[in-house]
């Protein structure tokens, strides 16, 4: 790393800063390490964009200093134990002197070498406000980490001093600490965590570097990935872009999209799919009394079909859901018979049961839900179903989303090969208690009929509020984080985010600014920024039959051939680091 030089009589220097020709530098000593850090961690708490350099001054110590170091470390430690007489530092000092014999047998194994090691940042800025102020958010972003700093005080001379050949030189007080091999190797930031899965699909380009992340849905515990983001972040787009790319990737790849909003209706019919609009009485429709869902089982169907008609009737009494169990049960008493809410309302009428029970199911014969009295009409050979929700009356939303999700199940389960779900406007199932549930049994088994599911919303708050929709967050093998307007203190907790990641969400850039989504992928213990990107083929067929945002300016495809679209008028990306971006700055990461 390039050095400093010392100062000269061109500068001019107070007492906690040195200004050299039209720059101000603030330097900041390190001087305690927390117990862990993450390695390649000085890439993120240093970001390229910052105005910060760091440098690391690292003297070995020869194996005959370094062993008698930690013999005197070890020495300290016994004899702490010897007067402390059982405290309450008792364990910490056992697991001190475990430590210190671990180490010593390391180096006199050759496995562990020590080293007299400092740590120094010094920001820089056109003002001397400027780089004070850079300076106090490295700190901040390093107390996050659990290191503890200082701002020499008239001794900006000697911290800004280039390291020498002798460590003796003099430094700041608390600038030297002793390291081992393992520790002074997490200071440098020469790692890459770039992730190319085999048969993968192209997810997106590393802000930092643009290198691409391929990863592939088949390979992990869960087939399911959950995409988040405010309107107009692109989360739309980047879910039929990785519906294109799977069923590319994968020719057979069924897909089913359930589509409150109707945007995904134009991309199932041009992959040759079919699409059925529940509230257009000629736009198709799916039977909820049809036994097929449940393999023919009249008792778990007719539980089901009183869960939806609670859905639609939060009203419904204990003693007319047992009246409706009964009618139900009797319907499906005659094999092979698939009956409909006509044959229900009858079998209610006959059984004596007319009144207010008669009154509320009147509305599946004559009323707005007349449409999905009938046999179910779609083609059971269809490779792409949509299913549009698009005009259905929000009391009526619960009900449809109900059977749907039963019938989904039942097609997942039957059908041979890898299917994907895709899952619009997840929130609307948060309403329903019933109805999440239902989606969280249903996330937690599709790995078992070779399916995944995309889940794409606006706000992970609104699963985060109850047990199931946690429990069904938990079971997403990748969630992406496209711009969030706010990232409240339980997603951030829930998710593992860095304070830093919380911050930087709602400034992620929007297709319409920069031509491309920002994003932050969870997958596992790494968090991955990409900017998510399509070819000008993929950009073009989704935008003839989605419509998305055009570069800016207008110019065309957000990328060209998969590349980040890198004109006069385009932005560089914003992610805050260099490489290995698992953690921004102020991040604090688990140990290595």
């Amino acid at each position: 790393m390039p050095h400093p030089p010392s100062p000269s009589a061109g500068t001019r220097e107070g007492s906690t800063w040195l200004r050299r020709g039209r720059r101000f530098l603030a330097p900041l000593l390190v001087r305690a390490l927390p117990p862990e850090v993450p390695f390649g961690f000085l890439a993120r708490v240093a970001p390229s964009q910052a105005g910060v350099e760091m440098f690391v001054e690292a003297h070995r110590i020869p194996p005959a200093g370094a062993l008698e170091l930690v013999h005197r470390a070890r020495a300290v430690t016994e004899a702490e134990l010897a007067a402390g007489g059982g405290g309450s530092d008792t364990p910490e000092l056992e697991v001190e002197r475990a430590g210190a014999e671990e180490l010593g047998r390391a180096i006199a194994d050759r496995r562990q070498e020590l080293w007299r090691t400092g740590l120094r940042a010094v920001a820089i800025g056109a003002s001397r406000p400027r780089a004070e102020a850079e300076r106090h958010r490295l700190a901040e972003r390093l107390a996050a980490l659990g290191f503890r700093t200082r701002v020499p005080r008239f001794e900006v001379d000697a911290a800004l001093r280039p390291s020498p050949l002798d460590p003796g030189d003099a430094r700041p007080s608390g600038y030297w600490q002793t390291l081992s091999t393992d520790a002074l190797a997490s200071l440098f930031p020469f790692v890459d965590e770039t992730v190319l899965e085999p048969s993968g699909i192209l997810v997106g380009l590393a802000l930092a570097d643009a290198s691409p992340v391929f990863l592939d849905r088949w390979a992990h515990a869960s087939y399911s990935w959950g995409f988040f983001g405010t309107t107009g972040s692109g989360k739309s787009f980047a879910a039929a872009l990785v519906l294109l790319r799977s069923r590319w990737m994968r020719p057979e790849t069924e897909l089913l999209v359930l589509d409150p909003l109707g945007e995904f209706s134009s991309l199932v019919r041009a992959l040759g799919g079919e699409v059925l609009r529940l509230a257009d009485p000629a736009g198709g429709r799916l039977n909820p009394l049809d036994p097929a869902t449940t393999s023919g089982d009249a008792r778990e169907k007719a539980a089901r079909v009183g869960t939806m008609l609670r859905a639609l009737f939060p009203s419904l009494q204990d003693e007319e859901v047992a009246a409706l169990d009964a009618a139900v049960s009797h319907l499906y008493d005659v094999p092979g018979r698939v009956p409909t809410f006509g044959d229900l309302l009858e079998a209610v009428e006959q059984g004596g049961r007319a009144g207010r029970l008669t009154t509320l199911l009147e509305v599946f014969r004559s009323g707005s839900l007349r449409a999905v009295n009938g046999p179910t009409s779609v083609r059971p050979d269809a490779p792409t179903v949509g299913i549009d929700f698009s005009g259905v009356p929000d009391d009526q939303l619960a009900f449809h989303l109900t059977y749907v999700l039963d019938w989904a199940y039942a097609r997942l389960r039957a059908r041979p090969g890898p299917k994907i779900l895709l899952l619009d406007e997840a929130h609307l199932l948060a309403r329903s208690e019933a109805t999440l549930e239902f989606l969280d049994r249903l996330v937690r088994h599709l790995r078992h009929f070779d399916a995944g599911l995309l889940l794409v919303t606006q706000n992970p708050d609104d699963l985060l509020a109850r047990a199931s929709g946690r429990s069904l967050l938990r079971n997403l093998a990748a969630t992406a984080f496209l711009r969030l307007p706010e990232v409240s203190e339980t997603a951030r907790a829930f998710f593992q985010l860095a304070p830093a990641e919380g911050e930087w969400l709602p400034k992620a850039r929007l297709p319409r600014d920069a031509g491309y989504s920002e994003s932050l992928w969870r997958l596992g213990e790494a968090h991955l920024p990409l900017a998510i990107v399509a070819s000008t083929p993929e950009y073009e067929f989704l935008t003839s039959v989605l419509g998305a945002p055009r570069r800016p300016g207008g110019v065309g495809a957000v990328p060209l051939e998969g590349e980040v679209y890198t004109g006069p008028d385009a932005p560089a990306p914003a992610w805050p680091t260099t490489r290995r971006p698992t953690e921004p700055p102020g991040a604090a990461g688990a140990g290595t």
